[in-house]
């Protein structure tokens, strides 16, 4: 395994502990990061920047490649996720912030642990990796109008305003970290072992700042998120595994349709609830983006450990 896969599974593994602290020390001393708010687009900024460094030509190349396997992994991600968060948000009778928050995180892009997840699932990370970009980079289009459809029926969304921030904060660093990784490759390879590391440490900073700002809506609604995100996760990861199931992709495709559908990129729906909706509105994303990695783990490990087994009886 190279050098910069483990440490992206030391990362990966590491990562909920980090977040989980994160939440805790948010939720215990809520006074002493309350002013962080205003550096979490900053903040997903650098993560953004740091996945574009990790994108090369190849991984654009790889769409054409395929455009039917990550057309339809596109199609489920905005699908799926955005129709569960209503449907959930709906089914639940949640409160127009927490509703506009679960709806928020359902039509995000695909999270940023995904392909390191598939990765350790043995699954398609080619496809992962194209999916994941596609996702990113048409979600300045998809994000703001989907939000509005289904979330502007429990809030106002500014969609418009909406599209300048996704552009600011997650497309511009991506083409950013990826022009630097055209133009420094060489230096860019040094650092790739440091990258899951620093997304790790920003995206814990995110959630710090979103659940301090939200400590008083957490101990109100808690078991209430919690039920929410654990449904739109779980739900998640399992339809999108059905859909490349169904489209006959294969098994280790099918895995990382998993992932590309069931993960989300939470610091980006966090950011935007923090802007455009509330602190309590940001309270699913933040506790989306701990549970994601715990489950995106243990499926991952459980894939791994099936593939093995069917690998020695085969």
């Amino acid at each position: 395994m190279p050098s910069s896969d483990r440490a992206a599974r030391r990362a990966v593994t590491v990562f909920p502990l980090l977040v989980i602290a994160a939440g805790a020390l948010g939720l215990l001393w809520p006074s002493h990061f309350t002013g962080w708010a205003p550096a979490v687009p900053w903040l997903l900024g650098v993560v953004m920047f740091s996945m574009g460094l990790t994108l090369t030509p190849p991984d654009f190349t790889a769409v054409a490649k395929r455009p039917w396997a990550v057309g339809l992994g596109l199609v489920a991600h905005y699908v799926i996720m955005p129709g569960l968060g209503w449907l959930i948000a709906t089914v639940l009778d949640l409160p127009p912030q927490l509703a506009a928050g679960v709806i928020l995180v359902g039509c995000a892009p695909s999270g940023t642990a995904s392909n390191v997840v598939t990765f350790l699932a043995r699954g398609d990370v080619a496809l992962s990796v194209s999916v994941a970009t596609v996702s990113t980079v048409l979600a300045p289009l998809i994000t703001p109008p989907l939000t509005l459809l289904l979330a502007g029926q429990f809030l106002n969304v500014d969609a418009g305003v909406m599209v300048t921030d996704i552009l600011k904060t997650v497309l511009l660093p991506v083409v950013a970290g990826l022009l630097v990784r055209l133009v420094a490759g060489r230096y860019v390879d040094k650092a790739l072992r440091a990258l899951p590391w620093i997304s790790a440490v920003t995206i814990a900073a995110i959630v710090l700042a979103v659940v301090s700002g939200s400590a008083a809506a957490i101990k109100d609604a808690a078991l209430l998120v919690i039920v929410a995100v654990l449904l739109h996760n779980g739900l998640g990861l399992a339809l999108g595994y059905g859909a490349g199931k169904l489209a006959r992709l294969g098994r280790p495709a099918s895995r990382a349709m998993a992932f590309e559908v069931g993960m989300q990129n939470s610091g980006l729906a966090a950011s935007l609830a923090t802007a455009h909706f509330s602190p309590a509105a940001a309270l699913p994303a933040a506790v989306f983006s701990v549970w994601h990695n715990i489950s995106g783990a243990l499926v991952a490990a459980w894939m791994a450990r099936t593939g093995r087994r069917e690998a020695r009886e085969a």
